[in-house]
């Protein structure tokens, strides 16, 4: 471990708290100012998913993110200030959740052993219900794709209009020509719509094999222009499809559209963990 992670290292261990029966904890806000989240309100974002992750796999997500607001003193008057109690789980479930783009973020899911989560999904993967399985690789997707956009511009894709063309060739590939906006039209979605957040866990499973290897393409060929990357990218789409073809699948432009995007999925399950935990409605302090 170099001098840097080595660092970065202790600063994890340098917030977490042992009770008295020796359980460890990690309180939220100090949590967040760990991984440079000097906003609360942006931090509370990336709670409301692990939470919802916690859920999916089982476990108790009212011992694992446990509240523990309180009311402090502003001057002449108090105010309440939302905290949690966090397992180690609960931590590397916020570590998956987190903006992969902060170096901080990475040794984090280094620190709190992010592959025992995925492991966990992995092995029980069959046993989700169909809603569950798109939120599990919709998580995914945003983590490929957050890493897919910085091989991008390490390649030269760097206006808006490049990655539009950059983004486009990878669809057309998949879709067998398709735009972005054809798929929109085929799905009947909005302009505001996430083409991804309508996509069942098939679909979704296509696009992430995509977005992964593409990424992964861009750096070890050391791709060094915008033309040549939207070419990978198209490459890598359509030998997707080509696989999908060969064991005789449905294409995924004949996939169905699922009624539920995955926002809602995720604002519904949140709705119900509150619900089930009579958790107080977020009070944010700021």
């Amino acid at each position: 471990m170099n001098e840097l992670k080595a660092k970065e290292y202790k600063r994890f261990e340098s917030i977490k708290h042992l009770r008295a029966d020796g359980s460890e904890y990690w309180l939220a806000r100090e949590l967040a100012l760990v991984l440079d989240y000097t906003q609360w309100r942006n931090f509370l974002k990336v709670l409301d998913k692990a939470m919802i992750a916690c859920n999916i796999s089982g476990h108790n997500v009212s011992c694992d993110f446990a509240d523990v607001s309180k009311i402090v003193d502003a001057g002449a008057t108090s105010k309440p200030v939302k905290d949690y109690e966090l397992s180690r789980y609960a931590c590397y479930l916020i570590v998956q959740n987190g903006d992969p783009r902060k170096e901080v973020i990475a040794l984090g899911q280094t620190y709190f052993a992010i592959q025992t989560y995925r492991q966990e999904i992995a092995d029980r993967f069959n046993e989700l219900d169909e809603e569950s399985r798109r939120l599990v690789i919709r998580g995914d997707i945003r983590q490929w794709n957050q890493m897919l956009a910085e091989a991008a511009r390490d390649a030269g894709v760097i206006t808006n209009e490049e990655f539009a063309v950059f983004q486009n060739a990878g669809y057309m590939g998949l879709y067998g020509g398709l735009t972005v906006e054809d798929i929109h039209k085929k799905k009947e979605l909005s302009v505001r719509d996430k083409i991804l957040d309508f996509m069942g866990s098939t679909e979704l499973i296509a696009n992430l094999f995509r977005i992964s290897q593409t990424e992964e393409k861009l750096k070890r060929d050391a791709v060094g222009n915008p033309s040549e990357a939207s070419a990978v990218h198209h490459a890598v789409g359509h030998e997707v499809r080509s696989a999908i073809k060969r064991v005789g699948g449905t294409m995924p432009e004949d996939l169905p559209t699922p009624d539920k995007s995955i926002a809602q999925i995720e604002k519904d399950r949140l709705k119900e963990l509150k619900r089930r935990a009579k958790v107080k409605p977020l009070m944010l302090d700021e």
